[in-house]
C-alpha cells in the first residue's frame, strides 16, 4: 500500500470484506506496541442506524392515513 498526498491508504477489498467494513464505517487508527492499527469505532453507528436515519422522514404520498389504509385493504 502506498500512503497518497492526503495521509490516506486503500484497504485492500480482500480485507474489507474479510472484516466487514463498507463505505461510511467508522474506524480509528491507533498506535500499539509501535505499529498502527485500524480499528472499527465501538461508538460508531451500525450500517442500518446510518440507513434509518438517513430515511427518517423523508416519507410522502400525499396521500390521507384513511386514503393508504383503503389501499392496502384493497377496498
Amino acid at each position: 500500500m502506498r500512503l497518497n498526498s492526503k495521509g490516506q491508504v486503500t484497504v485492500p477489498a480482500e480485507l474489507r470484506r474479510k472484516y466487514g467494513l463498507r463505505e461510511g464505517d467508522e474506524v480509528d487508527v491507533v498506535e500499539s506496541g509501535g505499529a498502527l492499527q485500524i480499528v472499527r469505532r465501538a461508538d460508531a453507528p451500525s450500517r442500518g442506524a446510518r440507513a434509518a436515519r438517513r430515511l427518517r422522514a423523508t416519507a410522502s404520498t400525499g396521500m390521507s392515513t384513511d386514503e393508504i389504509m383503503a389501499l392496502l385493504r384493497d377496498e
